[in-house]
């Protein structure tokens, strides 16, 4: 009995071995080319896979990248944190890649890529479906452990971000009896908008449900509600790790808008009460309203 279970045991090690190794060739096969890995970072970016996105990409302290809102990371460690946080807000993202060229030259390649980042945020009905349309270009240098890539840019291919919530997609319109459209109640909100606090002013893009990216701290504006020319939402900057929300109210003819900020989270406490730290503000549309924005 003894000799017996040596014996198993043995094979059971033989048989884990020779798992894991023809897994870590499976692993290696995959990210053999520039494109593979390119592919990889991408499905490892949707699966919150910080540890493959580790193994992919270039960790030098002098590396400089940008992501959209002019976000600008240096080195690893900024990026990296950022990413974590963004893998614990999110309940799942779905990355599709619309299209992908590579180009390859000794031992570096470079890439022009299109896809959609679509971040679900809440659960059940309060769930929240953003798209973010981008373009993305970045190099790829091969190196001892293979290819891995050093630096990227990323931007917006589309001047709107598209958000709402899970359960009224694909149309945000609402189907009568009757079968027409019945049109919203909230006016069209898209453009751009320059926005005032009492220290500074930056500006911010928005789509027509009033979602968007500003230039302040890597900033996003989501919209939550409107009702009677109060515009209500909340708002996350990634460059200082801040979050929270805001009020205003939306001028008649839709050209401007004052209101109230405040904070919910500063870095790791996010116990700040509501409306209880904050500040004012004015919104100005740097664009013509579009004809549905006035309040009749």
């Amino acid at each position: 009995m003894g000799l017996m279970r040596i014996l198993c045991v043995g094979l059971w090690i033989v048989l884990l071995l020779l798992s894991s190794f023809f897994a870590s060739v499976g692993i290696a096969a995959e990210t053999t080319s520039p494109e593979a890995v390119v592919r990889a970072l991408v499905q490892a970016n949707a699966e919150k896979d910080l540890a493959t996105i580790s193994r992919l990409m270039a960790h030098d302290g002098d590396i400089v990248s940008y992501t959209i809102g002019g976000r600008k990371y240096v080195g690893w460690d900024e990026f990296v944190r950022d990413m974590q946080e963004e893998f614990e807000s999110v309940a799942r993202l779905e990355i599709p890649i619309i299209e992908l060229k590579v180009w390859t030259r000794g031992e570096t390649a470079w890439f022009a890529m299109e896809l959609d980042y679509i971040r679900y945020a809440g659960q059940g009905t309060n769930q929240r479906r953003t798209v973010l349309s981008l373009r993305e270009t970045g190099v790829l240098e091969r190196r001892d452990v293979g290819w891995v890539l050093t630096s990227w840019h990323e931007s917006s291919r589309s001047r709107e971000l598209s958000s709402s919530p899970t359960s009224q997609f694909p149309s945000s319109s609402t189907l009568t009896v009757a079968g027409t459209d019945q049109k919203p109640a909230t006016p069209d909100l898209s453009g751009e908008w320059e926005i005032q606090e009492e220290d500074k002013s930056y500006k911010a893009t928005l789509d027509r449900s009033g979602n968007g990216l500003y230039t302040h701290q890597g900033g996003m504006l989501t919209t939550t509600g409107f009702a009677d020319r109060k515009w209500q939402g909340t708002w996350r900057q990634t460059g200082n790790d801040r979050e929270g929300g805001f009020e205003v109210l939306l001028s008649e003819d839709g050209t401007s808008a004052k209101g109230i900020w405040w904070y919910t989270r500063v870095g790791q406490r996010n116990n700040i009460p509501p409306r209880e730290h904050g500040g004012t503000y004015v919104w100005k549309r740097m664009t013509p309203p579009p004809t549905s924005a006035a309040i009749r």
